[in-house]
């Protein structure tokens, strides 16, 4: 049986274009081949301007943006139960309730907007509390309400006005003395006699409940007419009537307002919980990212909330993954980096490959699997792979890299060393872009032996622009440092040209660390670096192996 819930197929933070690149393609792959569920690319964080440049020229949106996958209230069993006009009757909202199970009826107007609430003890209340004769006027009953709840019709009159002042009566005396108890625009029920009848119109009633189907003379009809008097028959004796009119109450009237507990479809479940133990409620009205009523959760709901399921592409460590990636149910991980430190409940499809590239593993799989690479995606994967590689001069690129960027740029119809140029260009400029904005473009968190460094890289192609960066990071690194909750923190200033990086360091023994690990001398924060370029290849291992090293001595 198909199962409609979204998949969401999303790298790590700070996302790169590979990140990006490979969720959608992996989820063109998914949609293609599995119709047991629907696979959606996201991202979790914002595209840098590279990426930027890649997704506007070859047509594709960006994914939308996951900043946390927690479970949520959309996450829950929703119950559908139907909102409702503020005019039904209180008896055509009891049935409801009944044949829907729900305790709670949402009040909407014609656009879905929640007005107020009515629960099944709000109904019963308001029997309990039925002393007021003047109750359907104020509650501005209409005719046709009234009619419907008495099983009747409206025989004089318009169905659609509404009773607006006086009191409800029956007329179970004579003639001569009903008179004493009509006053102007009072509700008289009614038996067969006409004279009853005539006497009720006389003293200005503005309606006329006839019981028991009794015939209602022309004569009485027309005087009806003539008064404005809206006569309607019922089937029921008097006593049943009684009863039963104030069941014709618009819940309008009855519906809580003031202080409705309402939660949105994109709420976390762990920040409504204790407001649903709090406030012990049977249901709560569940409103869209627009405000419209949707449906209602209980408390119950919390215990069967499902999960969010999600692929994981181009990392595996929860240090770089989307804010509570533990509180979702990981499928398959697809990644080209170091095992990390992510832990799953149940076993997944984990594939993991030493190339530069995780586009250059979506190649792979379109060709395992016979499926045409639509041109657009191919362009992207071609980009992604130029990007990791840096146009195959990093050390982490393989054959297998190169073979896919030849393949995919003949699909996309691209000319490689012009697609770098631009891309590479669209990703250095950073004049409009913020100290913040550059540092955390492509920023990742790491462990080792309980030690934490955090390592960002920008790659550029001009020596003045990184330049101009370096004096503009460097107090800004200083600052940022003490907020990161990391031992280290490193920043690549690499040059794609020359093969080289210039490696910021800050806090604590940071810059004995890097002596310790490239044996280059540090001067200033700065230690250069020559050949070196691939954070995943050359400078994660170094560091992690210097820090083993310092461990043991």
């Amino acid at each position: 049986m198909p199962n409609n819930r979204k998949v969401y197929i999303i790298g790590h933070k700070n996302p790169d274009t590979d990140s990006i690149c490979s969720a959608i393609a992996y989820a063109d792959i998914k949609n293609r081949t599995d119709k047991s569920r629907v696979y959606a690319a996201r991202r979790a964080g914002s595209i840098n301007g590279e990426t930027d440049y890649v997704l506007k020229r070859f047509g594709v949106e960006e994914p939308p943006f996951v900043p946390d996958v927690g479970t949520q209230v959309q996450d829950m069993d929703i119950h559908k139960t139907e909102g409702v006009s503020g005019n039904i009757s209180l008896k055509r909202a009891w049935y409801m309730m009944k044949d829907q199970n729900a305790v709670t009826l949402p009040i909407t107007d014609d656009e879905q907007h929640l007005e107020g609430l009515i629960t099944i003890g709000d109904i019963a209340k308001s029997y309990m509390d039925a002393y007021d004769n003047t109750i359907l006027a104020k509650s501005k009953t209409q005719y046709e309400s009234i009619a419907e709840t008495l099983d009747g019709k409206v025989l004089v009159g318009n169905p659609q006005e509404y009773y607006v002042e006086g009191k409800v009566l029956i007329g179970a005396v004579h003639p001569d003395m009903l008179g004493h108890y009509i006053s102007k625009g009072d509700m008289v029920i009614l038996g067969n006699r006409a004279e009853d009848h005539l006497c009720a119109l006389e003293m200005d009633a503005k309606c006329l409940i006839v019981c028991l189907d009794s015939q209602v003379s022309p004569l009485i009809t027309r005087y009806a007419q003539e008064k404005e008097c809206v006569i309607i028959t019922t089937p029921y004796d008097t006593f049943t009537v009684a009863r039963l009119i104030n069941q014709s109450i618009p819940v309008k009237f009855l519906m809580k307002t003031k202080n409705l507990i309402t939660f949105r479809t994109d709420d976390f479940t762990d920040r409504i919980g204790d407001i649903m133990r709090k406030n012990r409620y049977r249901a709560f009205p569940v409103l869209n990212q627009k405000g419209q009523y949707v449906g209602t959760i209980g408390r119950r709901d919390l215990l069967s909330v499902r999960q969010k399921q999600m692929i994981l592409v181009d990392h595996n460590e929860k240090s770089q993954a989307v804010d509570n990636i533990e509180e979702t149910e990981i499928l398959e991980i697809i990644d080209h980096h170091r095992l990390g430190l992510l832990e799953t409940i149940h076993p997944v499809y984990f594939r993991n490959q030493p190339v530069g590239c995780t586009a250059t593993i979506m190649y792979q799989i379109y060709q395992e699997k016979g499926l045409d690479i639509p041109r657009q995606i191919a362009g992207l994967l071609c980009s992604a792979i130029i990007s990791d590689t840096l146009l195959f001069r990093s050390p982490t690129c393989t054959s297998y890299d190169r073979e896919a960027a030849e393949a995919l740029s003949a699909i996309a119809e691209v000319d490689m060393e012009a697609l770098a140029s631009e891309m590479f260009r669209a990703g250095s400029d950073l004049s409009d872009k913020s100290s913040q904005d550059i540092f955390y473009q492509d920023f990742k968190k790491f462990n080792c032996e309980k030690i934490r460094l955090a390592v960002g890289q920008i790659n550029s192609m001009s020596r003045e622009n990184l330049e101009s960066i370096r004096e503009r990071l460097i107090p800004y690194m200083q600052e940022e440092f003490k907020d990161l909750s990391v031992e280290y923190l490193f920043f690549m200033l690499t040059d794609i040209l020359d093969k080289s990086t210039e490696l910021l360091c800050f806090g604590p023994g940071a810059e004995e660390l890097a002596e310790e690990a490239f044996h280059e001398k540090v001067e200033d924060r700065v230690c250069r670096l020559n050949g070196i370029v691939s954070r995943k290849k050359q400078l994660i291992p170094a560091l992690i192996e210097a820090i083993h090293r310092q461990n043991q001595e």
